[in-house]
């Protein structure tokens, strides 16, 4: 199942979201530009290497691994789920917020507090590794998360495959984002190396979906919804 847009418009542009997608095209670009032993350089210096961290070194990289990319897939792949579920969790973020600024410098820190999180809970599976982690996937697992929590039954345009045949179906939001969750954990679960750190995605989702449940206890400000025939005005 892969997510080609979400039924959910916004109330405002969401700006950081867009900064976000931006930096790690610009990142990933730098990334190779230089050749593969820049590319190699990149991944060793701010990648997140457990065992670096153990030994009381690069801290730092716990932010800068989740704006490296190992491929124009992989930075692809993360870019679309964070262009379709994003902006809706910095929306809901800022209009929690009685200022736009701080609502926006907030999605940012619960942005990079998921990746750090993600990051983290992949370390405690393998605190040995000698080898460097690197994505903005357990962040975006983390807007997930909370996507799952503030927007369950929006409808979200996926295709799927069956065979050579591929279709666009509409399903509610905590399906396809269920069924992703279910295979990362499973995935997670398997004794098989794939390459990919799947408890990061699990950690950075319920570190998503405990800081949304926090948000939710706040109550928004006044907002203005549209539908085809009247207007409303709610507490949320």
């Amino acid at each position: 199942m892969i997510p080609i847009s979400d039924e959910n418009p916004t109330r405002i542009t969401p700006i950081v979201n867009y900064a976000i997608i931006i930096a790690c095209f610009g990142i990933f670009i730098w990334q190779i530009l230089g050749g593969y032993s820049h590319f190699l350089f990149t991944l060793y210096n701010f990648g997140v290497i457990p065992r670096r961290i153990l030994m009381g070194e690069g801290f730092y990289t716990l932010v800068t691994n989740t704006f490296l990319h190992g491929g124009w897939s992989h930075l692809l792949g993360n870019m679309l789920f964070l262009w379709i579920f994003g902006d809706n969790i910095e929306d809901n973020i800022v209009c929690r917020s009685n200022v736009k600024f701080i609502g926006q410098l907030s999605y940012l820190a619960f942005y990079l507090f998921c990746g750090v999180a993600a990051s983290a809970f992949w370390m405690l599976t393998d605190l040995s590794s000698p080898y460097p982690a690197v994505g903005a996937s357990g962040a975006i697992a983390g807007v997930l998360g909370a996507y799952f929590i503030f927007y369950p039954t929006r409808q979200i345009r996926t295709l799927v495959g069956i065979g050579y045949f591929f279709r666009i179906i509409r399903v509610r939001a905590y399906t396809m984002i269920g069924v992703w969750f279910v295979y990362q954990f499973l995935m997670a679960l398997s004794p098989f190396d794939t390459g990919v750190a799947f408890w990061a995605h699990v950690g950075g989702f319920i570190m998503g979906i405990l800081l949304a449940m926090f948000m939710r206890r706040r109550p928004r400000r006044i907002q203005t919804y549209y539908s085809s025939d009247l207007e409303e005005i709610r507490y949320l």
